[in-house]
């Protein structure tokens, strides 16, 4: 239960705390909303060449939400964009994994500050509410970087 209760406070840390939030110029901007809590952020991203240089973001909603969001800039920002996606897709398998995956030392390496999501997972309501930045990131990512990069991307 100590666990629970660090990433409980990391969380709350994070809403009570933000990085990041405040809109400042970027390449691209996305608006995004949880239809099921009403949840919404506006996120900004911008890029120096691969270089993911500013995450901003203004939101309203829940404390998951609003905390996300700050763990996103944290993790994000000054990462090269493949590295940027591997962390995303690592938080995206966390958050999918309804509480059966326990984060171990090399999630933990990679997630940082959002392991303490892993809680939320056991509650896909919730999930929605943590993956909402992350989801705007990616398609103001997929935006910034234009259609012909997103096909070469999966290509």
């Amino acid at each position: 239960m100590k666990l629970d209760s660090m990433y409980q406070e990391v969380i709350l840390d994070h809403y009570k705390n933000p990085h990041g939030k405040g809109l400042r110029e970027g390449d691209a901007e996305v608006h995004h909303v949880n239809p099921t809590c009403g949840d919404e952020i506006t996120l900004r991203v911008r890029y120096d060449g691969e270089t993911i240089s500013d995450v901003s973001y203004e939101g309203q909603g829940c404390s998951i939400s609003q905390a996300s969001a700050s763990v996103l800039n944290e993790l994000l920002v000054g990462k090269e964009l493949d590295q940027a996606r591997t962390i995303q897709e690592t938080f995206l398998e966390l958050m999918q994994s309804r509480g059966q995956i326990e984060p171990d030392d090399a999630m933990e390496d990679v997630l940082e500050d959002a392991v303490a999501f892993a809680g939320v997972s056991k509650y896909p309501a919730r999930v929605k509410c943590a993956l909402l930045s992350w989801m705007a990131w990616k398609d103001a990512t997929a935006q910034a970087l234009g259609e012909d990069s997103v096909k070469e991307r999966t290509a």
